[in-house]
């Protein structure tokens, strides 16, 4: 069992790339009348207490979340993710943070459902607590590389799968290349985010290349980082994204460079986004 514990890392600037643009996806498939389905690979805890002595620790959500909440002027594109964001936080004040299961659900209708993937004790027992009662989620007690591919295709055509492992083992940098090329062959219609961590001296920044090696069509990229690339820590994440609903990937290109400037207010690292392979 690996040690991983996103309570220490809840609300930080990856966290804010990976959910902004999760939520904007999830909002323009929410678009069309027809029921949906996502798959949550890495599910976590569900919400997260930012008052916790975990969140406390190193409160990595001051630089994240309270530094995007502080910001002027956030872009339309930003509204789905702040909307889940006060959804969770009633009365204004920021003391808990919707970590993927809790925004998704947030923003499904009564005839979308919701699958998460957990193996870590202590998320499943909080994940059960959220959603145990809730008939829309289908909480899975499984590897995701093993079980991902064998629930698809889903009953319905449409959906959405995120995939964002720890990357505590080098080794999930190959394995999620090869889970995406398995499932996008399993389910061709359905859109796909791959997160990935940028970190000094990991194979992260390699990773857009291996995923464009796959041959597939219609593969986004964005990357938001706040430190220069000598930063001994997390530096900044990025996302690659498949079969996007049409009209995000400039709704992205709008998003990437705000987060980047309320994310990083000295300056420092760059933002990018755009097509890896366009349609």
């Amino acid at each position: 069992m690996l040690s991983y514990q996103h309570e220490y890392h809840a609300g930080n600037h990856a966290d804010v790339l990976k959910h902004s643009v999760l939520a904007l996806v999830l909002a323009a498939l929410l678009r069309k009348d027809k029921p949906l389905r996502v798959f949550d690979a890495h599910a976590g805890s569900g919400l997260y207490d930012l008052g916790s002595r975990e969140a406390r620790r190193h409160a990595e959500y001051r630089g994240g979340i309270a530094r995007v909440l502080a910001a002027a002027d956030a872009p339309p594109a930003l509204a789905p993710y702040l909307d889940a964001l006060r959804a969770c936080n009633a009365g204004g004040a920021l003391r808990r943070y919707p970590g993927s299961p809790w925004l998704v659900r947030s923003l499904l209708r009564p005839a979308d459902h919701l699958v998460l993937m957990e193996l870590h004790p202590q998320a499943l027992t909080a994940l059960r607590r959220l959603f145990g009662q809730d008939p829309q989620v289908h909480l899975h007690e499984r590897d995701c590389f093993e079980g991902l591919p064998a629930l698809l295709p889903p009953p319905e055509r449409r959906g959405l799968v995120l995939i964002d492992p720890s990357y505590e083992l080098k080794d999930d940098y190959r394995r999620v290349v090869g889970l995406l090329e398995a499932c996008h062959r399993r389910w061709p219609t359905g859109a796909y985010l791959l997160w990935y961590p940028l970190l000094r001296d990991r194979p992260g920044a390699r990773l857009p290349a291996r995923v464009t090696a796959l041959g597939l069509r219609r593969i986004y990229q964005v990357t938001v980082e706040v430190h220069g690339e000598g930063h001994e820590g997390l530096r900044g994440s990025g996302l690659l994204a498949v079969n996007l609903p049409w009209g995000v990937d400039a709704e992205i290109a709008a998003l990437a460079p705000w987060l980047w400037r309320s994310l990083s207010p000295q300056g420092r690292g760059r933002w990018t986004a755009g097509w890896l392979v366009p349609e």
